[in-house]
């Protein structure tokens, strides 16, 4: 994580910059459980983890991860089938791809529903070619027309203002586009 300053920086700084610390954080979610995603885990024992169990169950097979940020000390594991709503306005929304058991996180808010969507896709642009492609579909636009992932459909229904990216510094906002 990056501080303010442009410095590597650890989690506890990270956290201090957006003006919260350990205690706030009440649970954890991540994307999936590859390390670059999971690595602050043990960090928040105690915690419960957000996790589809398909994802847990690819990652206790082993040569996955590294096992020691999934079964470690204090792991809580609140294992998911699916779609959930966590708190009023908070959605974990299953979003295969990068793995069989990703999931992306929506916060809707009053200016628009916001979407951390990992590593469902990697780039902003690939995101945008597949809401581009939907589009296209919707509004009758003649084939051939490129295939896009089938749970775009339920991520369109929160009308998202904002998409971010776990590898991307960019961020997908909707064009007006006429077809």
């Amino acid at each position: 994580m990056y501080s303010r300053h442009g410095h590597l920086d650890g989690w506890a700084g990270a956290l201090a910059d957006a003006g919260v610390g350990a205690g706030d954080i009440a649970l954890v979610a991540n994307c999936h459980l590859h390390f670059d995603h999971c690595g602050g885990n043990p960090m928040l024992s105690g915690r419960p983890i957000l996790v589809q169990d398909s994802e847990l169950a690819t990652a206790r097979r082993g040569g996955y991860t590294v096992d020691a940020l999934v079964d470690f000390a204090g792991a809580t594991y609140e294992e998911l089938a699916g779609e959930t709503e966590v708190w009023p306005g908070v959605w974990i929304i299953p979003t295969p791809g990068h793995t069989e058991g990703h999931q992306s996180l929506v916060l809707q808010r009053p200016d628009g529903s916001v979407v951390l969507a990992g590593q469902a896709h990697d780039f902003a642009s690939h995101f945008a070619s597949d809401h581009l492609a939907r589009q296209a579909a919707l509004h009758g636009a003649a084939d051939p027309l490129p295939s896009y992932r089938p749970w775009l459909e339920r991520l369109a229904d929160f009308d998202p203002r904002r998409v971010l990216f776990a590898h991307d510094c960019s961020i997908w906002e909707p064009a007006h586009i006429d077809f």
